[in-house]
This record gives C-alpha cells, sequence and structure tokens, in this order.
C-alpha cells in the first residue's frame, strides 16, 4: 500500500473510533448510565427485572444512642435522610431496616430514659426488628420488658432462655417473619452468649445463653414452617464469631449474618451468605440485597456492602422525636455542677483520678478500683451539667465494699484497672508514698458489675461485698458540688494529672 493511502486509512479509523466513543458516552448518558469508576453518586434502589424481586436490608448496630450529631458522627436524623435520598427508602417499599442491638445505652438523651428515647427513634425510622444485645440488660429485665412493651417492633433473641423452665422470657422474640411485598423474610436475633460477663449479676441471673448454632438449629426450622422465604440473623458479635456461626447458618439456609462489635466493619459475601458489621454510633451502616425469583423465591445474588453516614439531609419527622428527647433531657439535666477551663478528654489520667477520687471522697474506703470501659467519654471546657456526668458513666452499676488484702488488690488488677488510694507506678504504693502491705487487709470500693463478674477476680476474694446503694456515677457529682467550682474556681486547679498505673 501506498504511504499516502496508508496515511487516510489510518485517519479514518481514528476518525470512526472517535464517533463510536462519542455515540457510546451519548448513549450511556441517555440511558442514566453509573459511574464506570464504580463509584455511584446516586446510588437509590436497584430495579429488578420482570419476574424478580429484590430486597434491600439497611443495617446497624451498636448504635450506643447516638442520636444526636457528633464531632465523631452524624446522628439518627441524618442516616434516615440518606437513606431516603441515597437508597430510594420507602418503608412500603422493598425495604427492612434492622438493628444488631446495643442500642440504649451511651448518650444521656438514652441513659437516663432507659433507652425509651432510642425505642421512639427507631420506630420513626421504620426499623422492623431489633436484636436484644448484651447492653440491653443494663437496665435491668424490668426494663427491657417496658421496651418490649413499647417498641412497635420485636425485640428479638432466639438464645435467651428463663432458667426456671427452659422458656423464652416475655421480653424477648426468638424469630418474626415480616412480609415484605409478598416476600416473607425470617429475622432471628442472637444476644451474645458472653452477656453475663458484661453486666451486673441481679440483671441476668435469671437466664441462659445458649449457644448461637443450637438456638438457630432449634428456631430456623421453626421460622419456615411460620412460612418465611428467606432468613436473616442479627446480633452484636465480631468477626470471629460470625465465622463460627456460619457454617451453621449455610446447612441451614440463612442469608445474611448481621454482626457488630469490635470496631469491625465487614461486607462481603461466602457461599450465599452476607456477612456485615456496620461499624457503631451510627457512623456508617450495611446494606445487603438479595435477588430472588418472584414466584419460586429462589435466591439468585445476594450482594452486600458498609456506607458511611456522610451527605444526607436530616430527615424532618426522626429530627423532631430526638430534639423532643433532647428537650425533656435538658430539663431534667441541664442543673450545672461545676466548671472547667480545659477540656478532659476520654482515656485521660486527669479524667480518671478525678472519676476515682470523688468515690473516696462521698464513701470511705481505702482503695476504689474501676474498669476504664465504664468511663465513656471526656468532658468539655465550660459549664459540667449533670447530664454530661451521667452520659460519662451511664451504666446502672452502684459501689460495693470488699474486704481485700494487699495481695488481693495486685492480683485483681487488670491493665485498665484505674485507681484512688494507691499507684501502681514504680512498685505499689498508698497515696502518700507508704508501700501497700501483702498482708494487709483493705476495705476496696469497686462495681456491683466487676465484682460479679467471672472476668475479674474480685468474686473469689470477697463472694459477699456490702452493696452501698449508690451508683457509680454519683460520688462524681457529690465531689463537685461540694467543690463549688466556677469560672472564677475552675475545676482545673484541683485535679491530679499523674498517671497512677
Amino acid at each position: 500500500m501506498k504511504p499516502i493511502a496508508l496515511r487516510l486509512l489510518r485517519s479514518w479509523t481514528v476518525i470512526f473510533g472517535q464517533l463510536l466513543l462519542v455515540f457510546f458516552v451519548v448513549s450511556l448518558l441517555a440511558c442514566g448510565g453509573s459511574d464506570p469508576t464504580g463509584s455511584d453518586d446516586d446510588d437509590t434502589e436497584e430495579e429488578a427485572p420482570p419476574g424478580e424481586q429484590i430486597l434491600t436490608v439497611l443495617y446497624t448496630a451498636d448504635e450506643y444512642a447516638n442520636l444526636l450529631a457528633s464531632p465523631a458522627s452524624k446522628g439518627a436524623a441524618e442516616l434516615m435522610g440518606l437513606w431516603r435520598a441515597a437508597e430510594g427508602f420507602d418503608p412500603d417499599g422493598d425495604f427492612l431496616t434492622l438493628s444488631g442491638g446495643n442500642s440504649w445505652t451511651g448518650q444521656v438523651i438514652s441513659t437516663w430514659f432507659k433507652g425509651a428515647s432510642v425505642v421512639e427513634v427507631m420506630e420513626a425510622m421504620r426499623y422492623r426488628g431489633q436484636a436484644i444485645g448484651s447492653h440491653e440488660f443494663q437496665f435491668g429485665p424490668e426494663a427491657l420488658a417496658e421496651r418490649a412493651t413499647q417498641a412497635d417492633f420485636p425485640l428479638l433473641s432466639s438464645n435467651v432462655h428463663l432458667k426456671a423452665g427452659g422458656s423464652v422470657p416475655g421480653f424477648a422474640t426468638p424469630y418474626s417473619v415480616r412480609d415484605v411485598n409478598g416476600l416473607k423474610v425470617g429475622l432471628i436475633g442472637l444476644t451474645p452468649v458472653s452477656t453475663p460477663e458484661s453486666n451486673v449479676p441481679s440483671h441476668v441471673e435469671d437466664f441462659d445463653f445458649v449457644p448461637y448454632g443450637q438456638a438457630l438449629s432449634d428456631v430456623v426450622p421453626q421460622a419456615r414452617a411460620a412460612g418465611a422465604d428467606l432468613i436473616l440473623v442479627m446480633g452484636r458479635f465480631c468477626r470471629e464469631e460470625m465465622m463460627e456461626i456460619l457454617p451453621t447458618a449455610q446447612q441451614l439456609g440463612v442469608s445474611m449474618i448481621g454482626g457488630g462489635f469490635c470496631g469491625e466493619t465487614i461486607a462481603e459475601v461466602q457461599n450465599g451468605v452476607a456477612l456485615v458489621a456496620p461499624g457503631w454510633r451510627f457512623s456508617s451502616y450495611g446494606r445487603v440485597q438479595i435477588r430472588v425469583k418472584e414466584k419460586s423465591k429462589e435466591i439468585l445474588e445476594v450482594k452486600a456492602e458498609v456506607k458511611a453516614n456522610t451527605g444526607g439531609t436530616p430527615d424532618e419527622a426522626v429530627l423532631a422525636v430526638v430534639d423532643k428527647w433532647e428537650h425533656l433531657a435538658e430539663e431534667e439535666l441541664n442543673a450545672v455542677e461545676g466548671y472547667l477551663n480545659d477540656a478532659l478528654p476520654d482515656g485521660s489520667a486527669p479524667l480518671y483520678n478525678l472519676v476515682m477520687d470523688s468515690w473516696l471522697y462521698a464513701y470511705p474506703a481505702d482503695i476504689a478500683m474501676l474498669n476504664a470501659g465504664a468511663i465513656r467519654t471526656g468532658l468539655q471546657a465550660g459549664d459540667i451539667t449533670k447530664g454530661a456526668i451521667v452520659g460519662m458513666m451511664p451504666f446502672e452499676n452502684s459501689l460495693v465494699l470488699l474486704e481485700l488484702t494487699g495481695a488481693e488488690v495486685v492480683d485483681c488488677l487488670q491493665p485498665s484497672t484505674i485507681l484512688a488510694g494507691m499507684s501502681t507506678v514504680g512498685g505499689y504504693f498508698h497515696s502518700d508514698g507508704t508501700a501497700l502491705k501483702m498482708d494487709s487487709t483493705y476495705q476496696v470500693l469497686t462495681t456491683d458489675f466487676l465484682q460479679g463478674s467471672d472476668n475479674y477476680r474480685y468474686k473469689q476474694y470477697d463472694s459477699t461485698p456490702y452493696s452501698t446503694g449508690i451508683l457509680y456515677s454519683q460520688p462524681t457529682l457529690i465531689y463537685l458540688e461540694a467543690l463549688g467550682t466556677s469560672p472564677e474556681n475552675p475545676l482545673d486547679q484541683f485535679l491530679d494529672p499523674d498517671p497512677r498505673r
């Protein structure tokens, strides 16, 4: 071929290729095509092909009563706005909104009202089921029963049984079958088997927590017999436990295992089972889509992802409910208890020392011991309200007084233990610098939760402690009132900044 003809052929080839590219782009835009990189700015509900149905599950867990937006996370109203805008959420559509539990304990807007506010907000968000998590027992079984009566969705647990008789307690629903536009979806909740280790003993002493596999093997057939076309399981457990459940779930034809806890985000599908864990505090949510044939209900595809709670405009209806409870909390808890010039971050030595020193101020003892995890937030600069203290120590744990020798005190120490009356820096010393005597007996304050837990050693040394009846947050309020701090007399000058561990 002559050079000029070759150049002409190349030119026409380039032009023809460009025309094809233009035609492809125009066609893609006309059809509303998605971004080829995989990012979807408008990730609304996917349309099902004729003869098929797509169920979209929106899943949260470990909400920790994070109803209000904060610097760390958007709140419930923002998430609902995001669901409506990004997911095309319609409560009468092919959607199910579910929770893995641990929903009520956290922000004071819920803690003060024993979870009632969170239940009402979740109703406004059209939740259709919530697993009973370990922290749902924090307010005791009576409060759990009240929330179960209040909620218009079931509180799900298939593995909490009464020790007397083995039946399911009245506050728990072992399974629920929801009709989603003709698709019958079985919902099964699992409560962590470790729940007795994270609660006041009297709150859980009447219950057995059955192994997950045993509970599923018992209850999934019941849900199938009740008409369930597919099964979704949810609970507050980490990846390790989810993997332990997976083989049983696969054998039973479960389509989703929703987890939580451990700060994990998980979104994957293994042999037809979606594993999803969405983080915590409404910071993100799991999205599971299950495509089925409408007539046979055969499952064709399962997809899972975790999406951040960002970009949502607060939903007005949900925001109104949150505002109502925030106002009620402010009315009861807005009393100013003290003043702080500089914020005390969560995990800081001055914060821990403040709380523990207040215990020994309010109740005469030699030593005070607590797990750092019982203090959930720091304190902001400015006025310190009663609500801030209750939110910082949200559990209904009470102080108990034990008699321990110095050697037993040392044996009870854990890496997370915080202290007053002694220090472990450079040895074991009292606050005045004298050495702890291993054979002497000391009066020791801790919480009824720690004393009754098998994860700690207090119980083996003093199984019958004296119960003071004092809520563990109350001494800090007493101490602040006694100090009478103000902008002219700030709390900062009374703090001990030195670590004791």
